[in-house]
């Protein structure tokens, strides 16, 4: 039986905006630490992928922020793995407060990809009897996301040090460019509330700029991010005012 990781921390000014609040990336980054965190305990972690020639890949990420955490405050983190198929597997996580305050809840999908050929490998292939905890944080189903078409556009650079491990532009890099694309006065005037992140080609380390279309829709707004006629993800950032 999978048994939940469960760590404590408390949330560094580093970590913050300018009004002490969890900076976006920094949250992401977060998640993404937990879990590559408890699958090295599990035993299919970065070594383990390294030995195989394969990667974990995220593929989407859902991000409910109940009640952003500030500066100072102590934090409870919990993920496990919470389902599996053939070829996916889902991962939940919840940030709660010292008191047991539900702050931050999220859904994740990932992939086992080759790392010869970047192309999905079958799980039980590489890790039998994978299976995760039936318990989830959400009813929400991983679709494709919507379209829309883009009001504004702005050009992010791809910097060496968004360059990860597996040799692409690491997912939480994506939640940095959707946030800044709204521009300072919109960040300066709004609480970032939520995060639905679906990943649909990886960029390569090479690329010197992205492309980063926007469409505004009350306290919605919707991102792509593009190379040429190449779409990478989609993001959209659920706000409220400030």
């Amino acid at each position: 039986m999978i048994n939940k990781f469960i760590k404590e921390g408390i949330l560094k000014p580093y970590q913050c905006d300018r009004y002490g609040f969890w900076c976006p990336v920094a949250l992401m980054n977060k998640l993404q630490g937990l879990a590559g965190t408890h699958a090295e305990m599990l035993g299919v972690g970065s070594e383990y992928c390294a030995s195989h020639n394969i990667a974990w890949v995220l593929t989407h990420m859902f991000v409910d922020i109940v009640d952003m955490p500030h500066k100072g405050e102590k934090l409870i983190f919990s993920t496990w793995p919470s389902s599996s198929g053939p070829v996916r597997s889902e991962r939940d996580f919840e940030i709660k407060d010292k008191d047991g305050k539900l702050k931050v809840r999220a859904m994740s999908q990932w992939v086992l990809i080759d790392l010869r050929t970047r192309r999905p490998v079958r799980i039980s292939d590489y890790i039998p009897d994978w299976e995760g905890l039936p318990e989830k944080v959400w009813n929400r189903e991983f679709d494709k996301g919507t379209d829309f078409i883009p009001t504004k556009s702005r050009v992010m650079a791809c910097r060496f040090d968004d360059i990860d491990v597996n040799q692409h532009i690491n997912n939480a890099v994506y939640t940095t460019w959707a946030t800044e694309s709204v521009g300072f006065e919109y960040r300066d005037s709004h609480k970032l509330r939520g995060i639905d992140l679906y990943f649909e080609h990886e960029i390569s380390p090479r690329t010197p700029t992205v492309r980063i279309e926007v469409a505004f829709d009350n306290n919605i707004t919707h991102h792509k991010i593009v190379t040429d006629e190449i779409e990478h993800a989609k993001v959209v950032c659920y706000w409220s005012d400030r």
